[in-house]
């Protein structure tokens, strides 16, 4: 009889600890996944590319050149408002789309539908949408990686290219494997091959941790980026980039040298690229190359933008 009763107390002690363990994972999920509903941002409009409806920002006169601004994580197309209206008045058409995970209509499950190679097409697709055959390309963080694989596999149609903070990939690849500094610094991206928790704990606390992040961007800004995060499956599109793309530093991911005039601007206070990967780019571009060191850190938009914009308009009106 005593040992029945144990086997009942172990028994409800397990449905116990089974039952707290679900309550646990799906609070840990309903936070990680979202709460609001998609939505497309009421200064955007909407280009079907690949299957796929991006949310695009854009301003200026079609028939003038054109400039493609790809964003970052965790930012959207709203980090480039300031340098697209600067860039109108320069006589230039200008074209920011919320990338995949980022644009309500472009969410998908998969983790590998954010490989490169989609983020690249969808790029090269919403500007054939637009009537766009060739433009100048400008990128920051995750953007600045579609930005170098598109220079590298698309340089009949990119006029010049301009990286924000990161260096070219096979750079990083080699950096992050062969550097002790840069690898330690990225251990934020083999903390994100883990499902679900990285999400929890950025959103968590009505996202607490990513409120953090921006201490350079400005109140309009801040409110646009948490119009999008809390919006359900943003976060896991936006990390699954990281998860998609791991084999690309971890492995290499055998990219051409970039054939097309290329600015790279960089600031030397970023915790999350070390400098070994950006004194290796040098070797991976195979036209004019033009390097810039900032005493700034990583929002580089935003510390630094007389300076990124005066650079970066210098490099679109350089003669090829």
């Amino acid at each position: 009889m005593k040992r029945k009763r144990l086997l009942r107390i172990f028994g409800l002690l397990l449905a116990l600890l089974v039952v707290i363990a679900l309550i646990g994972f799906f609070h840990i999920r309903s936070v990680a996944i979202g709460k609001l509903e998609a939505s497309v941002p009421a200064d955007c409009q909407v280009i079907e590319a690949n299957g796929y409806n991006f949310s695009t920002l854009i301003s200026g006169n079609p028939d003038s050149t054109a400039v493609v601004l790809l964003h970052g994580f965790p930012e959207s197309s709203a980090m480039w408002k300031r340098t697209m209206a600067d860039l109108n008045q320069a006589g230039y058409y200008t074209i920011a789309p919320d990338q995949r995970g980022y644009s309500a209509g472009a969410r998908p499950k998969a983790i590998e539908e954010y490989k490169l190679q989609h983020l690249g097409k969808d790029i090269i697709e919403i500007a054939k949408q637009l009537g766009v055959e060739q433009f100048h390309l400008v990128g920051h963080d995750w953007g600045s990686g579609v930005g170098w694989f598109i220079a590298a596999q698309y340089p009949d149609q990119v006029l010049s290219y301009t990286s924000l903070s990161v260096p070219h990939l096979e750079a990083f690849g080699r950096a992050y494997r062969e550097d002790s500094l840069q690898h330690n610094a990225s251990g934020y991206i083999r903390n994100f091959q883990i499902p679900l928790l990285p999400e929890y704990y950025m959103a968590r606390g009505d996202y607490k941790l990513m409120r953090g992040f921006y201490n350079r961007q400005g109140p309009a800004e801040i409110e646009a980026y948490f119009n999008l995060f809390p919006q359900k499956h943003v976060l896991t599109g936006a990390i699954n980039w990281y998860r998609a793309n791991f084999d690309a530093f971890d492995q290499g991911i055998n990219l051409p040298a970039v054939q097309v005039p290329t600015l790279y601007i960089w600031g030397n206070k970023d915790r999350a690229l070390q400098r070994s990967g950006v004194e290796m780019t040098e070797e991976y571009v195979e036209d004019y190359y033009r390097f810039v060191e900032l005493e700034a850190g990583h929002w580089l938009v935003q510390e630094s933008y007389d300076t990124v914009y005066a650079e970066l308009l210098a490099h679109l009106k350089r003669p090829n």
